[in-house]
């Protein structure tokens, strides 16, 4: 499976952590990764991440065209509500996104566990379905 790493500055730290905590799940698995991000990830896991331009400068536009294409399965996006971040919009329109398209979306630790628990126990098979679809 396809899995979008995003995380805004105040929470990239959390973010490592949690793929330092389940290097083990996301080495199954193709991993993606706004720039910074994915430079954090990349050097504390060693996981091989294709890293796409940094949020505001369109990373996240990139993984919301990869969605809108059917090439992402999963968006793991560690969110800071309480900071204004000045692409918003495109924070908002890759959520919406996820929506349209019924790609699994977790914003915090807790829903991205379940999310890579119910992963490894094959409870989001049904994407690969919706992959041959398309």
């Amino acid at each position: 499976m396809k899995i979008a790493l995003i995380a805004h500055d105040q929470k990239k730290e959390l973010l490592v952590e949690f793929a330092i905590a389940y290097t083990k799940i996301l080495r199954q698995h193709t991993l993606y990764a706004t720039g910074t991000t994915g430079k954090r990830v990349i050097d504390a896991t060693h996981l091989p991440v294709h890293r796409f331009k940094s949020g505001p400068l369109g990373g996240d536009q990139q993984i919301g065209a990869m969605i809108a294409n059917n090439e992402m399965d999963m968006v793991i996006f560690f969110r800071d509500p309480l900071t204004a971040q000045p692409h918003e919009p495109d924070v908002s329109a890759l959520i919406r996104l996820c929506d349209v398209y019924n790609v699994p979306l977790a914003t915090n630790m807790g829903t991205a566990e379940i999310l890579l628990k119910g992963l490894q126990e094959g409870f989001v098979d049904w994407r690969l379905i919706q992959q041959n679809r398309s």
